[in-house]
Parts: C-alpha cells; sequence; structure tokens
C-alpha cells in the first residue's frame, strides 16, 4: 500500500525508530501476550466445536487452561506482566502520543487512555489469577449477564443496553472494513518484512480480524435482543457467544472458521510484536 516510508520516523518521545526503549519493549511483551490469549481462546472453541464442552472459550478458560500446565503459574505470570506492558505502551502514547500520523491528536490520546484502562484491569486479573486470588476465575458470560442486569435497573437502562449492544456491532462492522481494508499496514514496518512475510501478515491480519469482527457483531447482537425482550439472561459473553455459531444453520463449521480465525488472530498479534511501529 506504500504507507511505509514517512510514518512515525521519529518513533516514541522523537527517538530514532530502531533505539530500543523500555516503552518498546512493553509494547513487544504486551502485543506477544494478547497474541497468546487469542490463541488459547482459539484453541479451546475449536475444542468446543468438536464436543470438548469442559472448558469456557474466552479469557477465564484460557487461564485455567493455562493454569493446568506444567509451569502454568510461570507462563500465567509472565502473561501478566506482558499486559502491564501494553498498559504502559498505550498510557505512554497517551501522554506523548502515537507514531501513527495523527497519533498527537486528541481523539488519539484519549482512545489510547480508554485502551490502558482496559489493559490494565485485564492485567490485573490475570496476576491475580497467577496469585490464586481468582481474579480472572468469573466467566465473561456470568460477567455480561450482571453488567445487563445492572444497566436494566437504571432510568432507561433498557435503552442504554440496546446502545451499548448497537454500540458492540458498529464496533464489529468497522473493525472487520478495518479488516479488509489491511489498515493494519500503515502500522507496520514493511520495508523490513519479505514479501512471504508480507502474505502471511495479511492472511493472519484479515482472517484474523474478521473472525474478531463476526464475535463483536454476533455479542452485540445479543446484548440489543436482551434490551428488546428486557431479559439480561440473553446478554451473552464471548463464550456463549462462540457456542452460539455451532447451533446456527452451519452448525460446527462455523465455529471451527471462528475458532482458526481467533488463531490467526493471535498469530497476527505476533507479527505486530515483532514489526509493528512503536
Amino acid at each position: 500500500m506504500g504507507t511505509d516510508a514517512g510514518v512515525g520516523r521519529g518513533g516514541l518521545g522523537g527517538r530514532p525508530e530502531g533505539t530500543v526503549t523500555p516503552t518498546r519493549w512493553a509494547a513487544r511483551a504486551g502485543l506477544l501476550a494478547w497474541g497468546f490469549i487469542y490463541l488459547v481462546v482459539g484453541l479451546l472453541a475449536l475444542r468446543i466445536a468438536f464436543s470438548d464442552r469442559g472448558r469456557q472459550a474466552d479469557r477465564s478458560g484460557a487461564l485455567a487452561e493455562l493454569a493446568d500446565r506444567p509451569y502454568g503459574s510461570v507462563l500465567l505470570w509472565a502473561l501478566g506482566i506482558g499486559l502491564v506492558g501494553m498498559a504502559v505502551w498505550r498510557l505512554s502514547e497517551a501522554l506523548f502520543g502515537a507514531t501513527e500520523p495523527d497519533g498527537h491528536s486528541v481523539r488519539k490520546r484519549l482512545l489510547s487512555a480508554a485502551r490502558c484502562v482496559f489493559y490494565a484491569v485485564l492485567a490485573w486479573s490475570v496476576l491475580a489469577f497467577a496469585a490464586g486470588a481468582g481474579g480472572g476465575g468469573r466467566s465473561s458470560d456470568a460477567q455480561s449477564r450482571d453488567v445487563t442486569a445492572r444497566l436494566m435497573q437504571l432510568p432507561a437502562g433498557q435503552w442504554l443496553v440496546g446502545a451499548a449492544g448497537a454500540g458492540i456491532v458498529v464496533t464489529g462492522v468497522w473493525l472487520g472494513a478495518q479488516a479488509l481494508r489491511r489498515a493494519y499496514r500503515k502500522e507496520l514496518k514493511l520495508g523490513e518484512m519479505s514479501p512471504r512475510a508480507r502474505k502471511l501478515v495479511d492472511v493472519a491480519g484479515v482472517g484474523g480480524g474478521l473472525a474478531r469482527a463476526l464475535l463483536f457483531v454476533a455479542a452485540g447482537a445479543f446484548a440489543i435482543r436482551a434490551a428488546v425482550d428486557f431479559r439480561p439472561d440473553r446478554a451473552k459473553g464471548m463464550d456463549d457467544t462462540l457456542r452460539s455459531f455451532a447451533a446456527t444453520s452451519a452448525g460446527p463449521g462455523l465455529l471451527v472458521a471462528v475458532a482458526a480465525g481467533l488463531m490467526l488472530f493471535g498469530l497476527f498479534a505476533f507479527a505486530l510484536a515483532r514489526w509493528r511501529r512503536v
């Protein structure tokens, strides 16, 4: 797409792009941790598609899966620390601006601040789980139902849930459009990538992005349905949303495709850790 030249030459805080900084290390570690979570969730969803119903296909299920493995505690601590790195990276973008052309705009800084809060909460839940506090133990489905029920108790709560669901759907459509446009390329160091690497990253970026987008759209649609029916129990987290794909007319095949896409997104995050401009 020809977007490699001239994008973010100064890097973070005006330093040359090749300079190693703590924030760059934090960003790489965070992207690796984020990709690893998607890989495990995709693998769990794949197992569900083949009738293994024993584990939640969401963050809590992924943490429990890792905890059962040899050196699982070490993996969980490494994952939590990596997500702390992601939060630190997003905080630096909020304070100093990102490497994108409009990375210093107010909109971009506010978005980075929101992402910082999200990853800080996620990192806390993983580290709490690793420490035995059970912070990541509640399933996404239970959390989704609880939040929906609380919102519906507020004045105009039904409208708030519907609006939130619509926002999630719009986000999913936007994510899918960005993946199809390969908008991520403007964030990559294309000059350092071989033609084969670019093709593989495109497969992972487009395929993974579309699977993630479909997950957002479906979860948003369930939230809208919960609002229309005034039934908080109809809201679904990641696990129930993934399982719902197997109940469609397409059968388990659709869940297999989405699971494979989530695993691709995990690999895409690994590629970002290697080649993303930070």
